[in-house]
């Protein structure tokens, strides 16, 4: 299990500790979900008497150098008096120094950065901020190597992001690299971050659960999930079935939302996203595998159903990119 330490400083924004835990407890639950144990061990951490109990549900636990990890984040503060901040969290500081000298990787988001940096384990490595910090930063640690424009960067297992949603784009980096590139694909979605997007229909996953009202809709769901790739219409998957077409039909959309049709339809380009998220999924490779045999039909389906085009569907997710990040930098 990877330990993830999560600072818990005085000053801290609400939303940025809430979008950490989020971002992981939704990976530990989708890790349990797929049959596994939790991906994460959770800790939150503080510096002194001000935060005792829990926090959000976890027990808070004061720094120890007994305790390992494997990465600690550092969340956003929610004060633009940097100097304050660094010297009201000057507790960390040293703990960070020792975490790192014994392994852990360390991250931090948005105006976090600054504490990172008052370390020293950003001297002579890339690093960002929050965009409207970047010139404080830059006058408060000259021997920062700053990116102004980048979202995040990574340096020898230090990392930072940008402000606002860049940060996810940081968690998801971490999920990556932690727990490969399905589970950052499918939290990507969950959580629909994409920095360029246009429109939202690329991060929908077709994964409907069988009709527990109609039996019947059931069993078709069934056939269709199981053969879409054989079938070339859907008298084949209905012509035994106890019902007419018609009834089955009104049937199937009261209970699903949609038609069998468009059912068996969704299922198939589930299947070509499938392949074309895999380093060797072309776009014929994903049509074949999906029971289409015509491309133009394929490719028309394809962009009206997930918002783009199968190449640029690829492009996007493919092993052969790098997964929402194509910003690997210096020191990777």
């Amino acid at each position: 299990m990877i330990q993830l330490g999560v600072l818990l400083t005085k000053y801290h924004r609400l939303l940025s500790i809430a979008a950490i835990l989020d971002v992981f407890e939704t990976v530990n639950s989708f890790s349990v979900e797929e049959g596994g144990a939790p991906s994460f061990k959770i800790h939150v951490l503080n510096a002194g008497e001000d935060h005792k109990g829990s926090y959000s549900g976890y027990p808070l636990q004061e720094l120890n150098d007994k305790l390992r990890f494997d990465v600690i984040l550092i969340p956003a503060f929610a004060i633009n008096d940097m100097h304050k901040a660094i010297r009201d969290n000057e507790a960390f500081i040293e703990w960070l120094c020792d975490m790192r000298h014994q392994g852990a990787a360390i991250a931090s988001v948005c105006t976090g950065a600054f504490l990172l940096a008052a370390t020293g384990l950003l001297d002579d490595k890339t690093a960002t901020t929050h965009v409207d910090a970047t010139g404080r930063f830059a006058v408060a640690f000259p021997s920062v190597r700053l990116q102004a424009d980048a979202v995040v960067t990574r340096d020898q297992d230090i990392y930072t992001s940008g402000g606002s949603t860049n940060s996810f784009l940081l968690l998801l980096l971490l999920v990556e690299n932690y727990c490969g590139r399905e589970m950052a694909i499918r939290t990507a979605k969950y959580f629909a971050i994409d920095m360029d997007r246009e429109q939202q229909t690329y991060f929908a996953t077709f994964n409907p659960a069988p009709s527990d009202q109609d039996e019947l809709v059931s069993q078709l769901q069934e056939r269709i999930r199981r053969d879409y790739a054989q079938v070339n219409t859907i008298e084949e998957l209905i012509n035994d079935l106890p019902s007419s077409r018609r009834n089955l039909a009104r049937r199937f959309k009261h209970a699903t939302g949609i038609t069998f049709i468009e059912y068996l339809q969704r299922t198939r380009i589930e299947a070509a996203k499938r392949v074309l998220e895999q380093a060797s999924g072309g776009v014929l490779e994903s049509m074949i595998a999906s029971g289409y045999n015509d491309e133009k039909t394929f490719r028309q389906l394809f962009k009206k159903t997930v918002g783009m085009t199968p190449s640029s569907y690829r492009e996007k997710y493919s092993k052969k990119s790098s997964i929402l990040f194509p910003l690997l930098l210096p020191g990777k």
